[in-house]
């Protein structure tokens, strides 16, 4: 499988018809799998509202919660009870709820620092995925999820920062972040992300019209690098679509 030329851009009315969207295509992933299912959840703002959709009555009994995992696709270098922790979000909206304890899996911060941790999670990945080298013909996640900073940043890889180029190891510590908060990093690498049959970037609200300008254009940030092998979706509401620009692009 290879990229497309462009990711595809579907418009949705606003935030709440984009979270439908958008867990409308993480069902249509999990229905297409009768196995084991692997999900890579974002952090940032973007996801709460799907997060909430996907915890609520529409949808919490089509999902089949016990061959469903759950992993992150970045993680701030925080404690888990911290409120700037990525997955203890996503915890707390749904996962807790739902999905069973040993299908959950967080990027660990309770090592030494952020490189013991993405060498913690990389050894995690692998052992799901049974292999240390990633197979074009068999990807590692069914769905990732993807958000866009006012950078351009994706996940936790930032423009002109080392980890960007990364193509041998699928998780890297990142000492810094670009953005506030500025604190350490945990991300996955532009390889392993991509290892998925859908990569879906969420981006809502008048916020985010600026960063969707730029990617728009072409401008080479990360998340314009970040592609699947599979389909790269862009879902973004009316409120960020720069003027000029329409749907199904």
């Amino acid at each position: 499988m290879a990229p497309a030329d462009r990711p595809q851009l579907i418009v949705a009315t606003d935030a709440d018809a984009l979270a439908r969207m958008a867990a409308e295509r993480v069902m249509a992933q999990i229905s297409a799998n009768p196995g084991r299912i692997a999900i890579c959840l974002t952090g940032g703002s973007s996801p709460a509202l799907l997060y909430r959709q996907l915890g609520s009555d529409a949808y919490r009994d089509k999902i089949p919660w016990a061959r469903v995992h759950w992993f992150i696709g970045d993680e701030r270098f925080v404690a888990e009870s911290d409120p700037l922790n990525n997955m203890t979000v996503a915890r707390e909206i749904f996962l807790n709820h739902n999905a069973p304890p040993a299908n959950i899996h967080p990027i660990p911060t309770t090592t030494e620092g952020p490189d013991a941790s993405a060498e913690a999670y990389a050894r995690e990945l692998q052992s799901f995925y049974g292999a240390a080298d990633l197979d074009p013909a068999r990807p590692l996640f069914d769905l990732v999820l993807m958000g866009a900073g006012p950078d351009g940043h994706t996940a936790s890889l930032f423009p002109d920062y080392p980890a960007l180029d990364e193509t041998e190891h699928w998780v890297v510590g990142v000492p810094k972040a670009n953005v506030a908060p500025f604190v350490p990093r945990v991300t996955l690498t532009l390889p392993a992300l991509a290892s998925c049959r859908e990569m879906l970037f969420e981006m809502a609200g008048p916020p985010k019209r600026a960063i969707l300008t730029r990617l728009l254009n072409g401008e080479n940030l990360p998340a314009l690098r970040a592609r699947s092998m599979g389909e790269t979706v862009w879902l973004v509401d009316e409120a960020a679509l720069p003027e000029g620009f329409g749907g199904g692009r």
